[in-house]
């Protein structure tokens, strides 16, 4: 039960503002700078579109550099409060040595340490790290933290190839299909998923031996894994990353913030019980879990009027 309140007091918490920084690194070859720069700017423009509560810095070309990136999540960490959620995605190349992962940038490459203490100083409570990149599972170790999922296009820093793994992940932030629940939001827990699938579809359809597979640490400690299950996931099921269709013109009308708040409180409350199922009594699951059933009801029936 000690757990179960720490992951609500994660999850409740209604969020003022959604903190965007977008990173594409070095391409070294045209075919992959474009690809790079295509990727941030289509990522720039959906971020842009969710409204006033989005707080939108998108790097590439010349600006996307070692000592820009370090500036821009400075200002993040002094902007941000508690209660806002925070997301860096990491888009391009990145190399592993067996012992440190670094992302390649413009200047001194950002070691998974560095990376890592700016992140510690955002005083978001939820963040997300998103890092496309080739080796970039070799940056789980540093970057995982309580409060934080991390998600890699790799499963170890010796998955050196590039990677397709942002193509798609772009790609299920403008597809309605990756919104499985259909709830009008995307979760980061959807969006890794539509990823992961599309990405392993791809190998398959070039009948090439895969040389990705994306994995995900949202617990804070231990291995990262493929797929939810054992207490992973709970985080990037509960982190809306964008809202859609009427969620997003519900989130972008003051009047309806407040419900829209309380809707996705409730949502994470539901996610966070059925999680938790097997540590709870019978009797205690089914009060919490209706009580919190019907009221989300009554505030859809609200935000629809």
């Amino acid at each position: 039960m000690k757990r179960l309140l720490v992951l609500l007091a994660l999850a409740l918490p209604a969020h003022a503002a959604t903190y965007y920084v977008t990173v594409a690194g070095l391409g070294g070859e045209p075919d992959y700078e474009q690809r790079f720069t295509a990727n941030a700017k289509d990522l720039d423009k959906v971020f842009k579109a969710t409204g006033p509560t989005a707080h939108v810095t998108t790097l590439y070309g010349p600006q996307a550099t070692a000592a820009q990136l370090k500036t821009t999540l400075v200002a993040v960490a002094q902007q941000a409060t508690a209660t806002d959620d925070f997301v860096l995605i990491l888009i391009g190349h990145g190399s592993f040595d067996g012992t440190e992962y670094k992302f390649n940038v413009v200047g001194p490459d950002l070691s998974a340490a560095d990376l890592a203490a700016l992140c510690d100083k955002i005083p978001a409570r939820r963040q997300l790290v998103i890092d496309t990149t080739s080796s970039s599972g070799g940056a789980i170790p540093a970057l995982e933290h309580t409060g934080r999922a991390v998600v890699t296009a790799t499963k170890s820093g010796t998955e050196k190839n590039a990677t397709v793994f942002a193509r798609y992940f772009v790609e299920a932030l403008q597809d309605p299909a990756a919104d499985t629940d259909k709830n009008e939001a995307i979760t980061a827990m959807e969006a890794y998923t539509y990823a992961a699938k599309k990405t392993a579809a791809f190998y398959d359809s070039q009948k090439r031996l895969a040389t990705e597979h994306a994995v995900f640490n949202d617990t804070g400690r231990g291995e990262p894994v493929r797929e939810a299950g054992n207490g992973s996931g709970q985080l990037l099921t509960s982190f809306t990353i964008l809202r859609t269709g009427s969620a997003q013109s519900a989130a972008n009308n003051p009047a309806k913030q407040a419900l829209l708040a309380k809707k996705e409180d409730l949502e994470q409350q539901i996610d966070t019980l059925k999680y938790n199922k097997a540590a709870m009594e019978p009797g205690e699951y089914k009060q919490k879990l209706t009580a919190a059933l019907l009221a989300l009801a009554q505030v859809q029936e609200d935000l629809d009027k």
